[in-house]
């Protein structure tokens, strides 16, 4: 899973116009104002997002955090609805074929936007492992000074720290008043997070992080005078507000949290259940139609398994093989360290094997580091937080630590590869290096993409010889699983009406995830309804077109350029890929 920065906005349905051949002939009018469209997309759309403005450099987004209320975002619909007619008017046949698909996904990209306001999604500002009380943690260990005007940019988000609170509280109330809150079981998740958060002393806060270290260019007086005036805004107004959370999320949250946990009982829940599938997977599948393709893959897979078990020449059953993987203590690390090293060590094989697989690779390098303490009770097993090469910020593979008895070796290959290279950290960067792209094509996030990327990475694992026996290829298997109850679990939990405990089965009977990762994940799925449908079908989309490729090419195909025709036009809707690789295809059989 990556980085927690960004609601992603994800596409659908792209239209591909010929453009007229007396096109390039006429003066382009269409070409000059879909640049001007362009550019004043970018201009909103760092207002909007000042998280991913500032990851590419913008000091003045740097300084800021998303603002959350009602009336600015109000404001913003109308200004992006008023920006999606004008994309519209543009005649598309008159563009170069970039231009229209830049054009097209751009239409997308906003319209999906001022659908997306439409649900007022604000309400619900957090899920079980993440929110906006969160946010700070996250951005204050991973920001960098650098020079006296990133340390004025942090002071300043500091200041507006406090009024962030305000805002996402404002909206929490709201959501109490139209009934729209998260159920019980993710309220209590987050509200013990918040009590550790304002437990802890000032003086050792995490938002003071960034001032722990800075230039020698700002003397040392200076240094001191930072460090002491943020250590006076975390203490007087910061965790004032952590404290006020919660109280309010012990007084009035939780006494009106839902009872049901699908978000179909929620108001207006079916429409907008439809809407978050549309928006995770970039496709028309219903939510029945996800739910059949997961049990279908469940089946699959499961036979994948059986013949893993029986390489191993074990003799029980598959519930006693199960069994065996989450109590064999061979099988787990003994020290938070043991982990971090392992983690570490994959890693490493994991970037020995990336060239013969891509022509391209990042600039941007990554580390592993734990999971921060506070956080790590109901956090997953393994995350990718972003770095920034305009920044100076590295790539973070997040390991979570604790509970080791929890942790199984087995899985540690698949999870690496996810989330580090050739997954998450080897896309995400690389997207960002692509200077080539517009803003707006750079930062476009499709779950089915960008997930589904991860998990067709769990799958490059076996050609880069990552899994060294059987247990190791079973933990892929089991991670392979693991997606397709996701779409078993998140269509039955939300559409279906499922309780927890029949969402609980697949994971139990099919995988050898522990009790604690599958409880984890499925207080995911309830609080963050459909995001998890997007990793299957893009993984799967993903393979799909390299079958498709390697079959019509024959002996003409190169895996390293056909990654390279994946990756190098930055995360696009699976669909939009689909005829990005066919017409790669088609260059190549002429070539």
């Amino acid at each position: 899973m990556l980085r927690p920065l960004r609601v992603p906005v994800c596409l659908c349905f792209v239209l591909c116009l010929p453009a007229p051949l007396h096109a390039q002939t006429q003066p382009n009018v269409a070409e000059t104002a879909l640049a001007q469209v362009i550019a004043d997309h970018e201009r909103l759309d760092r207002i909007r997002d000042p998280l991913t403005a500032g990851q590419e450099g913008d000091i003045e987004a740097l300084a800021r955090l998303p603002d959350v209320r009602p009336e600015s975002e109000r404001k913003l619909r109308e200004a992006f609805t008023t920006l999606g007619k004008r994309i519209a008017a543009i005649d598309a046949r008159q563009l170069s074929a970039e231009s229209r698909l830049n054009h097209a996904l751009l239409q997308r990209s906003v319209d999906i936007l001022i659908e997306q306001y439409g649900y007022d999604l604000s309400r619900i500002a957090f899920e079980n492992d993440s929110g906006f009380h969160t946010l700070g943690d996250y951005i204050g260990r991973t920001t960098v000074i650098a020079s006296r005007a990133d340390a004025d940019a942090w002071m300043s988000r500091l200041q507006a720290m406090p009024d962030y609170y305000r805002q996402n509280i404002a909206n929490l109330r709201r959501g109490i008043g139209t009934k729209l809150t998260q159920p019980r079981i993710v309220v209590d998740r987050v509200l013990d997070v918040a009590r550790q958060q304002a437990a802890a002393n000032p003086e050792d806060h995490v938002l003071l992080t960034p001032f722990a270290k800075m230039p020698s260019s700002i003397p040392q007086a200076t240094q001191a005078d930072y460090r002491d005036r943020a250590l006076q805004i975390v203490r007087d107004q910061v965790v004032p507000q952590q404290k006020a959370f919660v109280d309010f999320l012990a007084r009035e949250y939780l006494p009106a949290a839902r009872k049901q946990i699908g978000w179909r009982s929620t108001p207006n829940g079916e429409t907008t259940y439809r809407f978050l599938v549309r928006r995770e997977t970039t496709t028309t599948m219903t939510p029945d139609e996800i739910h059949k393709l997961g049990q279908s893959e469940v089946a699959r897979i499961r036979e994948l398994m059986e013949k893993t078990i029986a390489s191993t020449g074990f003799k029980g059953t598959f519930a006693e093989f199960l069994h065996m993987l989450r109590t064999d203590p061979r099988f787990y690390p003994k020290t938070p360290q043991e982990l971090l090293e392992k983690a570490s060590g994959v890693a490493k094989r994991a970037v020995g094997g990336v060239p013969p697989l891509f022509g391209r690779l990042p600039q941007l390098t990554y580390d592993v580091r734990p999971v921060p303490a506070e956080m790590a009770e109901g956090y997953t097993t393994g995350r990718y937080w972003g770095g920034s090469m305009k920044l100076g910020q590295p790539g973070g593979y997040i390991v979570n630590t604790s509970k080791l008895d929890q942790r199984p070796l087995y899985e540690l290959p698949a999870l690496t590869v996810h989330e580090a290279v050739p997954g998450h950290h080897l896309q995400i960067a690389l997207a960002q290096e692509l200077d080539g792209l517009p803003y707006f094509r750079r930062n476009l996030g499709p779950t089915a993409f960008v997930e589904g990327w991860g998990l067709y990475s769990e799958f490059l694992g076996e050609e880069m010889g990552i899994y060294r026996d059987a247990y190791e290829m079973f933990g892929r298997y089991s991670y392979e699983m693991w997606r397709a109850c996701r779409l078993v679990a998140d269509t039955g939990i939300h559409w279906l009406g499922w309780d927890i405990e029949k969402a609980r089965r697949c994971f139990i009977d099919n995988s050898a995830l522990s009790p604690h990762n599958i409880q984890t994940e499925l207080e995911r799925y309830i609080s963050w309804p459909g995001q998890a449908l997007g990793y299957k079908i893009g993984e799967l989309k993903f393979r799909a077109l390299r079958k498709e490729a390697e079959s019509a090419l024959g002996e003409k195909f190169n895996v390293r350029q056909f990654h390279d025709r994946l990756l190098l036009g930055g995360p696009l809707p699976m669909d939009v890929l689909e005829v990005q690789v066919r017409e790669w295809i088609k260059a190549q059989q002429r070539s």
